[in-house]
């Protein structure tokens, strides 16, 4: 709600509960263009694009006609730099960056096909670079130019900046005073959301109030034109299926293959989100803990809700007396549900929460810690490795509608500890940062049909912690030609780490422009 590639949260608000996007499993365990269109470049040194020379809109015709001039950037990898306007109301004023790294198709090539993580914060270029045998498969990778880039207010490209690390570890780890939801309690969490929030818009400026998912979609036509492609060829991973979406509803005629993996669902509120992700990483949380107590050495006893019963108590006392961990950092309830999430997101990192879980048990909180600082991009020096914490409150905070009163957000954490008896209530009073916030979202949460779009390809899991099953189906339902792939099993996303029917459908319509006429139920 993010690596040999590190994976981006998705998009629930709030701090213990960020969802992590596609390439989770390798950072736990580390953890419509058709015929052959001939590629120009080939070779060492510098490789220009050739824009489209499409009618841009007006005011942002230089932008769309901008040349891309790639660098090899090792490894079989180039690297450019694109520019887009800061601000979309008003395009001839600043404008920004936009990294890109592509890895050119190895064989008869179709066009460019654009890769996001998820996030929002996820670095795109990260993914392509460091990952790309897990972000695509190698039948995409023969036929596509794969395309990472960090959308605006990430990393490489222009970014969000806040906090130092010092001060981003206050803000991540420190344990607020009082009894959660309680009026200090509340003003504490209020007044670190306000020095945030103050941090970011004055060490960020401008991009702040230009960092929405809209303008990032915005972005998107911007580098499908000046790529050369006339329409838009996508794999969005959770966030990043939001993104893919928001493009197809502005520009639905541009759209060419686009496939959403771990679906967002557009219309959802902000409490909508909350509430689905509890209940999401409870369900998540039960098949571990069934797995677990039918093997050995599992650290729990007795029956699943038995277990359950044991994490809860587990979640009180830390929150009670919180576990100094060896750094002095001290381990409450928010950051231990941080680091019950960090593996939930694949069924292979089962096996390391087990292990956490047996040490916090015993009154260690190191693993803990790790696993929270890897979700978080903390390294064990107390660096961050990029800004994606940064980037995800900034874009959340101009996606979506805030409640600003105490009263509201109490009511909140009753449905949500109601939803999910055991983490819910670490998912309330995320709203704290952004009605702190000095921008106000100017986005709408409404359903996207993308009306007269080609096929868009949407796959859902349905024991997804973290975009749980029925946002596929919302999302699948609201777009106009939206296709359902349904992949039975656990994680977040399916496609390349899931089996060969997901696999198969989604590289044949990459490939082919063949989309599933029914879903296959893999």
């Amino acid at each position: 709600m993010t690596t040999t590639a590190r994976p981006a949260r998705t998009l629930r608000e709030g701090r213990s509960g960020r969802g992590r996007a596609a390439v989770v499993g390798a950072a736990v365990l580390a953890l419509v263009l058709t015929g052959c269109v001939p590629w120009a470049g080939g070779g060492a040194g510098t490789h220009t694009s050739t824009p489209t020379g499409e009618t841009a809109p007006a005011g942002l015709e230089s932008f769309y006609g901008q040349q891309l001039e790639w660098e090899d950037c090792g490894d079989g990898f180039q690297c450019t730099t694109a520019a887009a306007p800061l601000d979309y109301r008003a395009p001839g004023d600043d404008s920004i960056d936009l990294a890109l790294v592509r890895h050119p198709a190895t064989g008869d090539r179709l066009g460019s096909l654009l890769v996001n993580p998820g996030g929002p914060g996820g670095s795109g270029y990260d993914l392509v670079k460091d990952s790309l045998d897990f972000a695509v498969s190698a039948d995409l990778q023969k036929h596509y130019d794969i395309i990472g880039f960090d959308p605006r207010g990430v990393s490489r490209s222009t970014p969000v900046t806040c906090y130092g690390p010092e001060q981003m570890d206050a803000y991540l780890y420190d344990i607020t005073p009082g009894e959660r939801g309680s009026d200090d309690w509340l003003a504490g969490r209020t007044a670190r959301g306000t020095a945030f929030a103050e941090a970011c818009d004055s060490n960020t400026g401008a991009l702040l109030d230009n960092v929405d998912t809209e303008s990032a979609a915005r972005d998107l036509d911007v580098l499908r034109a000046a790529l050369g492609d006339t329409t838009l060829n996508y794999l969005g991973y959770s966030y990043g299926t939001y993104l893919g979406a928001v493009y197809a509803g502005l520009f639905p005629t541009k759209a060419g293959r686009l496939v959403l993996d771990g679906a967002i669902d557009p219309a959802a509120t902000n409490l909508d989100v909350n509430i689905e992700q509890a209940k999401g990483f409870e369900s998540a949380l039960r098949a571990y803990l069934t797995d677990c107590l039918g093997g050995a050495d599992c650290p729990f006893e007795g029956t699943v809700d038995d277990a359950m019963g044991t994490v809860k108590a587990l979640l009180d006392s830390v929150d009670a007396t919180p576990i100094r961990a060896s750094d002095g950092r001290m381990l409450g309830g928010d950051t231990l549900v941080t680091a019950i999430i960090y593996p939930l997101y694949s069924q292979q990192g089962w096996p390391a929460l087990s292990t956490m879980f047996d040490s916090v048990l015993s009154g260690s909180a190191d693993q803990a810690m790790s696993f929270a600082d890897q979700y978080n991009g903390r390294d064990a020096s107390g660096t961050y490795s990029d800004n994606s914490s940064e980037a995800f409150y900034a874009v959340n905070c101009m996606d979506y509608e805030y409640v600003t009163d105490a009263a509201t957000m109490r009511e909140q954490e009753q449905e949500l500890d109601a939803a999910a008896p055991v983490i819910g209530a670490y998912f309330g009073f995320g709203d704290i940062t952004c009605t702190t916030w000095p921008y106000t979202s100017r986005a709408e949460r409404a359903t996207i049909s993308a009306e007269g779009s080609p096929p868009i390809v949407v796959i859902g899991t349905t024991n997804d912690p973290a975009t749980p099953y029925v946002w596929a189906q919302s999302l699948a339902s609201q777009l106009d030609d939206g296709r359902l792939i349904t992949f039975n099993g656990e994680g977040h996303t399916a496609y390349n780490k899931s089996n060969s029917c997901v696999n198969d459908a989604v590289d044949t319509f990459l490939i082919e422009g063949t989309a599933p006429t029914s879903d296959p139920d893999c």
